[in-house]
């Protein structure tokens, strides 16, 4: 019997992929997103993850480990490039 992917909630994954999504390999295994959102989702979902970096920094810890290299390959998988055009004006960059 073949399960069906169950509906994504689009607007809560981009605001807060780790609420929708266990792992960034789950977005690109989710068949009922497109492409560029997928992209959307990880590089959202990899701003984060730089957040969290720049917080570690500034000893402050807590919240979930580093997946930035994960979000990082699942972007290279779908063909994504980095996305010089937004970068935002604070040391976390952009990917």
């Amino acid at each position: 019997m073949d399960r069906e992917t169950p509906p994504i909630d689009v607007k809560q994954a981009l605001l807060d992929p780790t609420s929708v999504f266990a792992a960034p390999e789950d977005i690109l295994a989710n068949g009922a997103l497109d492409r560029d959102t997928k992209i959307e989702i990880l590089r959202r979902w990899g701003y984060d993850a730089l957040e969290l970096q720049v917080a570690e920094e500034e000893n402050m810890t807590g919240g979930e480990p580093n997946i930035l290299d994960r979000i990082v390959r699942a972007l290279l998988a779908l063909g994504a490039e980095p996305d010089l055009e937004r970068r935002p004006p604070t040391k976390q960059g952009s990917i």
